[in-house]
């Protein structure tokens, strides 16, 4: 039989397998459709429920007067919004929440790049030293603002011992609201150096080493290389951590809370986040406190797209 069929074909050589024809573009651009809903779908149900409905009613709360144990809530228009805006309190908030997110930025990121330079260098001991600078940031906040307030205790703490010993008095961290906000900073900044300097040094140990060897062979100096060769190449992870760091800092409660619940004399270290957990749950005003989280909503949103901008205008060039 397969002889016979061999031989009805010119040449004795078999008939070849009829290949499939191809789908149409249209069936494959919506198969493609489907397979990418699949994926996206549980993804968007789910921040959908537990991130955009939540803001939707967060929003819609900041226009009413509503205690948080009550069934009902009033609307009473933009009165929230004007109290806010006109109080001295949340003037002094506000300014709080720049100075404390400012320098915890700024001090976090310069001590991370320090160290990460230094790290990147071959060093006795440098993996240990890695591993003891990222401790902190994953350890619990609560712990680390109880274990920092024995080291600025007034009456034994670290601080008072080490100015003790050169005869200087130590600061009244607990009792002055600049020292007090400056203590509640330190303690964040320390904590959260460990994050930026990962980072950093994730970048330093990324960068080109072609472009570092041209810079020794011109014999350029160490500030020159720095500048000229390892900033540039640092950039896209500095505009990282500005927004991560930025966002992270905005939002710290628990080490405020733990260290001195917002005070000294009443707002002394009161941010905007601790202000909606103290107008929701210790005043009873969940609509002042819904107002408050929608303001700071819509500055961190303006923060982000200014510096996506710019990163992009950096990447432009």
């Amino acid at each position: 039989m397969a002889t016979d069929l061999v031989a009805q074909v010119p040449g004795g050589a078999a008939p070849a397998a009829t290949a499939a024809p191809p789908s149409p573009p249209g069936r494959r651009r919506f198969r493609g459709i489907l397979l990418a809903a699949a994926f996206l779908l549980p993804n968007l149900v789910l921040l959908g429920v537990f991130t955009y409905r939540p803001l939707l009613d967060n929003i819609r709360l900041s226009f009413t007067s509503w205690n948080i144990s009550s069934p009902t809530a009033e609307y009473i228009g933009f009165d929230n919004y004007v109290e806010w805006f006109t109080s001295s309190a949340s003037h002094t908030v506000l300014w709080n929440t720049i100075i404390f997110t400012g320098v915890a930025v700024i001090g976090s990121m310069v001590l991370g790049l320090a160290l990460a330079l230094l790290l990147d260098r071959k060093l006795f001991g440098r993996n240990a030293v890695r591993s003891m600078v990222f401790a902190p940031f994953v350890v619990a906040g609560a712990a680390v603002g109880v274990a920092f307030q024995f080291v600025f205790d007034p009456t034994f703490g670290l601080v008072q011992d080490l100015l003790g010993r050169i005869g200087v008095d130590a600061p009244a961290f607990y009792q002055d609201p600049e020292w007090a906000l400056f203590m509640v900073t330190v303690t964040y900044i320390w904590k959260n150096l460990g994050y930026t300097f990962v980072i950093y040094l994730a970048a330093l140990q990324g960068r080109r080493a072609e472009l570092d060897e041209a810079a020794e062979i011109d014999a350029a100096s160490t500030w020159t290389k720095f500048r000229k060769v390892t900033w540039p190449q640092l950039r896209p992870a500095t505009f990282f951590l500005l927004i991560t760091v930025l966002l992270n800092s905005f939002q710290v409660f628990d080490i405020i809370h733990t260290m001195t619940r917002g005070g000294p004399l009443g707002n002394g270290t009161t941010t905007m986040v601790y202000q909606v957990y103290q107008e929701t749950f210790v005043n009873q005003r969940a609509g002042f406190g819904a107002t408050v989280a929608t303001i700071m909503f819509v500055i961190l949103l303006i923060v982000t797209l200014v510096q996506v901008r710019i990163m992009e205008r950096g990447q432009e060039r």
